[in-house]
């Protein structure tokens, strides 16, 4: 599944790809395709099958 989100390091919209047999709540680690920093990435979904993203600075 393919999701837009904002970097919380510069700010520069990127697309995550969410593994939707990691099942309904996942966290991991990705590097921003701008910036290359870290992000901490928290996604669910809801019973529609829609994505929820909280994406959090490695270093905070």
């Amino acid at each position: 599944m393919e999701a837009e989100a904002q970097c919380p390091y510069c700010g520069e919209p990127i697309t995550l790809w969410i593994d939707e047999g990691g099942g309904a709540a996942q966290r991991y680690v990705e590097d921003c395709s701008v910036c290359c920093r870290p992000i901490e990435v928290w996604a669910s979904a809801d019973e529609d099958g829609e994505a929820s993203l909280t994406l959090r600075r490695d270093d905070e």
